[in-house]
């Protein structure tokens, strides 16, 4: 996968075009092919080009040498040789290409890498700070529901004697009315 950098390939590929490149043996290119190679001489030197092959020839070895060249160049680019080239372009990619030129400008830059950048730290964030007033609020419960049993014994305790005052209210009772009945007989 490589992108154009240059108009040297216009009408057919515009700068930013994301191309597909396909590893091809050098015997199956063919003229009219578009090839993506490695520059070794002059201006082309240590550049990722591509251009289209306009004449094929074998040197002394026996080795394809091409002859390539941009669609909107004038002049022939310098001999390629089989080792320099990386393959034949197969497709030019569009959603590539748009999200590549998309992230080329400033603000394409600013929608797909620093709103998503933000998003993420910030919903981590949030999430993070939700977990801590969760385990915060889950100790207040606990705490809370410590206490429950203590006010329900405390309840119970209060019942308890007022269950024993009103068993000696009816015991004191008891013992006035019998006390009573005695004396009258």
């Amino acid at each position: 996968m490589f992108s154009v950098a240059s108009s040297s390939m216009a009408p057919d590929y515009q700068v930013g075009d994301v191309l597909i490149v396909k590893i091809t043996d050098p015997e199956d290119i063919k003229v009219g092919d578009s090839v993506t190679y490695y520059g070794k001489v002059g201006s082309f030197a240590n550049k990722v080009i591509t251009h289209q092959v306009i004449k094929i020839d074998k040197d002394v070895d026996g080795n394809r040498v091409f002859h390539t060249k941009g669609i909107s160049n004038l002049v022939e680019d310098p001999l390629v040789y089989e080792d320099q080239i990386y393959g034949v372009v197969q497709l030019k990619s569009e959603i590539l290409s748009f999200i590549y030129k998309l992230i080329n400008t400033k603000y394409g830059m600013f929608l797909l890498i620093i709103v998503p950048i933000f998003y993420i730290i910030g919903s981590e964030m949030l999430t993070f700070m939700l977990e801590n007033e969760e385990k915060r609020r889950g100790i207040n419960q606990d705490d809370e529901k410590k206490e429950e049993p203590n006010k329900n014994e405390k309840e119970e305790k209060v019942e308890e004697q007022e269950e024993i005052k009103e068993e000696k209210k009816k015991t004191t009772k008891k013992k006035k009315s019998t006390k009573k009945k005695k004396e009258e007989e």
